[in-house]
């Protein structure tokens, strides 16, 4: 990953693939799920992801097979979207870590305006 910081439904995707391989449907209701149901991903999207993230190499295709007549693939985190995924949450913490920092040193007046 470069120095710009990863875009939401970048870190959703390899976070719901970080501790179990899953195919698209999976993946759709897991990104959901941790998101609170804030971030509802739609098919387009999430296959348009899933081929950038495969050509990226931060994922990999765990297996393909038919299921009832129909097919699917399972995709897994790649060792390069492990490492990808960790920088971030690294990023993320430290970001995190200044904004608590930051604002323990507000304190409000006594109206409850802040100083």
């Amino acid at each position: 990953m470069t120095e710009r910081s990863m875009q939401e439904p970048t870190l959703l995707l390899l976070t719901a693939l970080a501790d179990a391989p899953r195919h698209g449907y999976s993946l759709i209701q897991e990104i959901a799920k941790i998101s609170d149901g804030r971030v509802k991903v739609r098919t387009g999207t999430l296959y348009s992801a899933l081929d950038r993230l495969l050509q990226q190499g931060l994922i990999r295709i765990e297996r393909d097979e038919v299921i009832d007549g129909r097919a699917r693939r399972t995709y897994a985190l790649a060792d390069a979207g492990r490492a990808t995924l960790a920088a971030e949450a690294d990023r993320l913490r430290a970001v995190v870590a200044e904004a608590d920092r930051r604002l323990s040193t507000i304190r409000p007046t006594a109206r409850g305006a802040l100083a």
